[in-house]
């Protein structure tokens, strides 16, 4: 639960679940501070433009400047997919085929850090219920707060208001949010969202869900997707 009225930060994606997370709190009355983690993956260059628009479609006073940190992660993964842009996991592939190793400690140590030293005291994430990954867990937040709060005199709280819903509910929150604006792809073809990958066949079942039709201009749609549900959030 994050503190009411307070300033919170939040790591952003500009995929579903944390652009909605990102209306939520502004909609709950929080100023918030979005950040943005370039890591030189090969989708961040569409993904961060497309954020810039999501944000200029919900900007409000208490909606502050996004902040970029720069993260490289090219020279520990090296020829891995998620550098290269080659060989993405596909429609059908599992959503362990898309977990990228220590991801979300590396996010939320750099942006967490930010808001210590800039007198925040939270963090939001966009985690949802049944991410599968161990590095989603409270526990693993609960025990990341508490390094955290060694390494430097401020203490700050690791929040996730997503914890206990699945996408259902988050995209039934979001639904008259801009989500159509938001961008989910790990292989984008040009400015476009690819239509082949793990992670769009994930973005056109979350309009499914809640029957909507989806919105997103795909390169090459391979639709029907895969029908197993999926919860874990882009990385």
């Amino acid at each position: 639960m994050v503190d009411s009225q307070s300033t919170v930060g939040l790591l952003l994606s500009g995929g579903l679940d944390s652009s909605i997370l990102l209306v939520h709190l502004l909609q709950q009355g929080h100023e918030v501070q979005p950040f943005y983690v370039r890591s030189h993956l090969a989708w961040e260059r569409v993904e961060l433009e497309q954020l810039q628009v999501f944000l200029h479609a919900v900007a409000t006073p208490a909606l502050r400047r996004l902040v970029v940190l720069d993260l490289p992660i090219d020279d520990v993964y090296g020829d891995h997919w998620s550098t290269t842009g080659r060989g993405a996991p596909g429609l059908a592939s599992p959503d362990s085929a898309v977990y990228l190793p220590g991801r979300n400690v590396l996010l939320a140590v750099k942006a967490a850090l930010w808001c210590q030293l800039h007198g925040i005291d939270e963090l939001a994430l966009a985690t949802l219920a049944g991410n599968p990954f161990a590095d989603a867990t409270a526990e693993f937040f609960g025990r990341l707060e508490e390094v955290l709060g060694m390494a430097v005199e401020r203490p700050i709280r690791i929040v996730r208001p997503f914890a206990a819903m699945d996408k259902l509910a988050v995209m039934l929150l979001g639904r008259q949010m801009p989500v159509g604006l938001t961008f989910s792809c790990i292989a984008p073809v040009g400015k476009l969202h690819c239509g082949r990958c793990n992670k769009c066949a994930e973005r056109h079942r979350a309009f499914a869900l809640v029957g909507d039709e989806d919105p997103t201009p795909y390169a090459q749609p391979g639709w029907p997707a895969p029908t197993a549900n999926s919860t874990a959030d882009k990385p």
